[in-house]
Parts: C-alpha cells; sequence; structure tokens
C-alpha cells in the first residue's frame, strides 16, 4: 500500500483546500492534497469531462466571474507540486482519519478501488465541502427532476441540460444563479420558484451592506435573467410534479409564512424538467468521526465549531469553507488561507503574519452568509405538502406516511428512532437526502444530529483486512 508523509494533509481541493494547500506550501509547508474530484476547483470551480476537450466552460455556458482566483491558485499548485512541496492525489476518497501518536493517519482509495493511499501527516485540514439540501414533495423521484446544483454540474461537466424547458425551485441565492446559466445556455426557464421572502433580508440589512460585491453579484444575475422571458415567484414552491415516463408539469402554489401551502393557489407549469434545492448542507463524515463539536448553524443545518483561525475541537485538526458553515466561493479562499497560516504557525514552520485583514474579511464574509442562511432558512410547515405515498427515502422506499406512524403510533421522536423503526436512512447515501425531510416529520424542528461513523464513505472489506491489528 503506498505511503506518503507531510506536515499537513488537507482533504478536499476545492476552494477552501486549494487555497490551503497553495499558501501551506508558500510559507515552507510539506503538503498531501487528496481530492476526489479529477480535477481541482471542486463544485464552483468545475470543469467539463475530459473526454468534451474543453478547457473551460463553453462561451454560452457562463463560468465563475473570479475564475481568474481558481487558475492563479492552479498554477501555484503545479508549480508545488513540480517542486515536491506538495503531492497531489485527484480521484481519492479519504474514508477514515484516526490519531497517530502526535500524527493523524489518513487512508484513501480511488474511486475504482484500483489503488488505497496511506497518509501521514502533523497536522489535517478538513476542506469537504457540502452537499445539496432536497425537501421531498410528491413527484421528485421522476425523471427530470435533478438537485439545483445538479443542473449546474451537469451544465458546467457535461455541457448538457437538464431539459428544454426548466422550472428553478427551491430556495437560496443559488436559484438565480442556477437559471441564470441554464438560460444562457439555451434553455428556457419559465420560472424561477423561491419558497423565501427576500423581504427576509432587512433583517441582514447591515451585513449586506458591508458587502456590496455580493449585491454587485445578485444584480448580475438578476440583470441575466431579465434578457429572459423568466418570472419570479417568490412566496411559492413546486408542491407536486406530474408525468408519466418523466415530468410534464409542476404544481406550484403560494405559502404562508410558515412555508405551509395556501389552499386554492396552486397552478400548474408545462416543463420537462426541474432543478430543485434548499441550499447545501455541510458534509462533516470525517469531521464528526473524529468528533469535533458542532453547532446549528443560521440555515438551520449542522456546522462545525472553529476558532477565529479555524480550529476545531479536535487539537491539530483545522476545518475551512462549507464545513463551518455555508458561505460560498469567496469565504471558502479565505478561510483556507487563514487555516493554512494557522497551521503554519502552530507546527513553526513560519510566523502566522499579519492574519487580521483576513480574520476582518471572513467576519464580513460569514455575516453576510448568515444572513443569507436565515432568510431561507426552510419553514417547519414544508411538510404539509407531502402525501403519505410520497417517497421521502428514495433509497429504501419509505414514504412520509410510514415516518407519520412511526412517529404517531411507535413513539419515534427523533430522526433516529425513525430510521430504526423504518429503514429511513439506512440505504446507499446513509440519510444525507432524507435525513432533514424525515427530522423534519418527526417534529424536532432542527436538523438531524451529524452521525458519528468510523468509515467516511462505502470500503470494501479487503481494505479493512490490510489494517495494522488493532485498528481493524
Amino acid at each position: 500500500m503506498p505511503h506518503s508523509a507531510a506536515d499537513l494533509a488537507v482533504v478536499g481541493a476545492g476552494p477552501a483546500g486549494l487555497a490551503a494547500a497553495v499558501t501551506a506550501a508558500d510559507l515552507g509547508l510539506s503538503v498531501v492534497l487528496l481530492d476526489a474530484g479529477q480535477r481541482p476547483g471542486g463544485q464552483y470551480y468545475r470543469h467539463a469531462a475530459p473526454e468534451l476537450r474543453a478547457a473551460r466552460p463553453r462561451p454560452r455556458v457562463p463560468h465563475p466571474h473570479d475564475w481568474h482566483s481558481f487558475t492563479s491558485r492552479e498554477r501555484r499548485l503545479r508549480t508545488h507540486e513540480a517542486a515536491r512541496r506538495v503531492t497531489y492525489l485527484p480521484g481519492h476518497h479519504v474514508w477514515t482519519v484516526t490519531p497517530d501518536g502526535p500524527s493523524w493517519t489518513l487512508r484513501s482509495r480511488t474511486e475504482e478501488d484500483t489503488q488505497s493511499v496511506t497518509v501521514t501527516a502533523r497536522a489535517v485540514l478538513l476542506a469537504t465541502g457540502a452537499y445539496e439540501r432536497q425537501l421531498p414533495f410528491p413527484g421528485w423521484t421522476l425523471p427530470g427532476v435533478v438537485g439545483a446544483g445538479g443542473a449546474q454540474a451537469m451544465l458546467k461537466g457535461g455541457l448538457v441540460l437538464p431539459g428544454r424547458r426548466t422550472v428553478v425551485a427551491g430556495s437560496g441565492p443559488l436559484l438565480l444563479a442556477v437559471a441564470a446559466s441554464l438560460a444562457a445556455a439555451g434553455a428556457r426557464v419559465p420560472a424561477v420558484v423561491e419558497a423565501a421572502a427576500y423581504g427576509g433580508y432587512a433583517r441582514g440589512a447591515g451585513a449586506l451592506l458591508r458587502n456590496p460585491a455580493k449585491l454587485v453579484e445578485g444584480a448580475r444575475f438578476g440583470a441575466a435573467l431579465a434578457r429572459h422571458p423568466v418570472r419570479l415567484l417568490t412566496r411559492h414552491a413546486v408542491v407536486a410534479a406530474h408525468g408519466a415516463e418523466r415530468v410534464e408539469a409542476v404544481t406550484v402554489a403560494r405559502l404562508d409564512r410558515d412555508w405551509r401551502p395556501v389552499p386554492g393557489t396552486g397552478r400548474r407549469i408545462p416543463c420537462d424538467s426541474v432543478a430543485v434545492g434548499h441550499g447545501l448542507v455541510p458534509e462533516l463524515s470525517l469531521a464528526t468521526a473524529l468528533g469535533c463539536a458542532t453547532r446549528t448553524a443560521a440555515d438551520g443545518t449542522a456546522a462545525l465549531v472553529l476558532t477565529e483561525d479555524q480550529r476545531t475541537s479536535v487539537p491539530g485538526v483545522w476545518s475551512a469553507g462549507e464545513t463551518g458553515g455555508i458561505g460560498g466561493a469567496q469565504l471558502a479562499l479565505v478561510e483556507g488561507e487563514l487555516a493554512a497560516r494557522s497551521i503554519a504557525a502552530a507546527l513553526g514552520a513560519a510566523p502566522a503574519g499579519d492574519v487580521a485583514a483576513l480574520r476582518r474579511r471572513r467576519s464580513r464574509l460569514r455575516a453576510f452568509a448568515d444572513a443569507m442562511g436565515a432568510a431561507h432558512r426552510p419553514g417547519a410547515g414544508w411538510t404539509d405538502w407531502l402525501r403519505d405515498d410520497t417517497e421521502v427515502c428514495r433509497c429504501e422506499e419509505v414514504p412520509a406516511g410510514r415516518v407519520r406512524e412511526a412517529v404517531g403510533a411507535l413513539g419515534a421522536r427523533d430522526a433516529r428512532t425513525a430510521k430504526l423503526l423504518t429503514r429511513a436512512g439506512m440505504g446507499w447515501c446513509q440519510g444525507r437526502t432524507c435525513g432533514p425531510a424525515v427530522a423534519a416529520l418527526c417534529g424536532t424542528g432542527a436538523a438531524p444530529a451529524p452521525d458519528r461513523r468510523p468509515l467516511a464513505c462505502p470500503v470494501p472489506l479487503r481494505r479493512l483486512a490490510e489494517l495494522p491489528p488493532g485498528q481493524g
């Protein structure tokens, strides 16, 4: 089994991990950068699939306006890699991190399990990003219904559209970006259906005004949509999708303040695809396995508790980016650099330097992210659009009625108990997709507590058999 040793192991090569790796190498640390993707940049700076031979998104597919932020760091990564200051391991899934005396041992495998690499490092930075938050509705399992982020990934990575007529729905600022990208690429977007009301931004007016670049970015997306016949419906949600072989139309209804559908307000919109998402959920599998403390973020998701220097509650482990709360690429870049400087100082490689400016910028961007998260946080009444036969756990085909029965008749009061009684969350995704829905049906009013799992992703038994005695 190949083995690599370094001062710092960085898990994830998205904006936060990439910024941390190159900054740490600049400061004299040896770095191993592991990432499940085949190219650095994560989801935000996603590249087209290699077989398409596209260096960047085609002209009609907008790329991030700060693309230079990525390209400059990628050049630094390649320079450090050539000088052997950074060992970059793309296509590697880290499935466990364990303490090994004063150091840490990380074990990874490739997607096809053709190779397994063990990394030993003095410090660990977790930059594992996030995944989409889905709130199910009748018909959401029909072909043509995809995640909002999934639609953007199809466009960026495959240069394809999810459909010719796509309704974009859910909640959060990502919806405007997705709709603008789809419209620019040639899709017809009859409506952007936003469950929240933009008036909720008023509660975070101070944070908004301190981030004028973010307001300009929002205006840019609005202007892009204005060039196309796109209708914006706020305080509305897709409450059902209809079709035989694939989605053919959706029903959109107005919501009250608690996100309950208002009777008699439903309208049908013809479409051949739906891009729906309610924000993102931090990916904390490795962090919670290590025992890192969590908190409830402004958007209702679980996020890591971090110090001003990006330290977790576990000594020797830092984190940056979406793991500390959903905040976007610019915040992730700042946190990645801040974490790298903190780690370099802790390992004695270099003084932390003047980090005051980084901390101020991080604080400003984090305040903006919290304002956005609070404005788009799902209301408790959204479960009213779930019929009893609506599947909430697609992996195990568990309908909402069975979860409601577990709560009402069998006494389940939390997602874990409901899982044991119904199998909801025991499938391939391990509750990543259905977790918020099951927790809401249980009436907890909060996100499900993060599980502590010994393995962060599926691992063949032969990899476990390779572990040294006492670690299997």
